[in-house]
């Protein structure tokens, strides 16, 4: 990206041609993200609620989850974006990366609770005014609401990473042996399915859901906001997938029905014969005036 900037401000100088010739970019990662399979949305959920400190990382992640925002746009939110009464959410241009990304997004009932708990959360300290930040932030024990939340790095990695001993199920920590003293338990090969999954990833996860759901395109780009082409070509492929597999369901349900083509070519019954009207336009023969004659004809 650095490199693009520096490319680019070049070539509007027109000095580009003087390196560009031996200049080899890096790799770029080509991942478009990562989706949870159901077992593990709902595992990294349940994990989030063990630990008081993982709050904003739980909370924050309903609200990614079911509005597909990023991570940047959920901690730029003030209260005043939010309206409870019309059930919607305004993200706004100083919060997103494009101008495509500035959008009203209507909150479902998952993300409508999330809010609810975050603003009873804010009457405590007093954090409830319009420009107060939803995420505050706070260093050393105080909170201060007119200043966003950096990153709530260390709780989701820890989050994503956490376990559950296979013989205690306590839930901690990877490591060589169990924490609990009583159990002890070799947990060396048990690892967490949602180990480095990245917060960004819950977008990548709640647009998929999106294609999933048979919403077209547009309705993709009103709710996600900026999505590139390759990104609408890879949940393009997933709607595909999903009406497949819904055919192949189709198919194994109809599979024991023993249908075939035996009847399809049997003759079908003569229809019965209905008057129809039929319009002339023209002269009869032996009069002297044209006129219009409606003569009925059994067919």
């Amino acid at each position: 990206m650095e490199m693009g900037a520096i490319r680019r401000i070049l070539k509007r100088a027109k000095r580009w041609h003087l390196v560009g010739e031996g200049f080899r970019p890096l790799k770029e990662r080509r991942r478009v993200g990562r989706a949870l399979t159901h077992e593990e949305k709902v595992r990294l959920l349940k994990i989030a609620e063990s630990k008081p400190e993982w709050q904003n990382a739980r909370l924050a992640q309903i609200l990614a989850l079911n509005t597909t925002m990023r991570g940047c746009e959920i901690k730029g939110l003030h209260w005043r974006d939010i309206d409870l009464v019309n059930r919607a959410l305004t993200v706004r241009r100083a919060t997103t990366k494009t101008d495509a990304g500035e959008r009203i997004i209507p909150l479902n009932a998952n993300a409508v609770s999330a809010i609810v708990e975050l603003y009873r959360r804010a009457q405590m300290f007093d954090g409830i005014e319009a420009d107060h930040y939803i995420f505050p932030a706070c260093e050393n024990g105080r909170i201060d609401p007119t200043r966003p939340q950096t990153t709530w790095r260390t709780a989701w990695r820890r989050l994503t990473r956490a376990i559950l001993c296979p013989a205690c199920g306590e839930l901690q920590n990877p490591g060589e042996v169990c924490q609990n003293e009583k159990c002890k338990a070799d947990i060396r090969s048990v690892k967490s399915s949602t180990s480095g999954l990245r917060f960004h990833d819950l977008r990548h996860h709640a647009i998929t859901e999106l294609a999933e759901s048979q919403a077209s395109d547009q309705i993709v780009m009103a709710i996600a906001g900026h999505v590139s082409p390759k990104m609408l070509a890879h949940y393009s492929h997933v709607r595909m997938d999903a009406k497949r597999r819904a055919l192949d369901a189709l198919a194994s349900e109809n599979s024991g029905n023993s249908y075939g083509t035996n009847h399809d070519t049997n003759t079908l019954p003569a229809a019965a014969a209905h008057p129809q009207v039929i319009e002339i336009n023209g002269r009869l023969v032996g009069t002297r005036t044209p006129d219009l004659h409606r003569v009925k004809v059994a067919l």
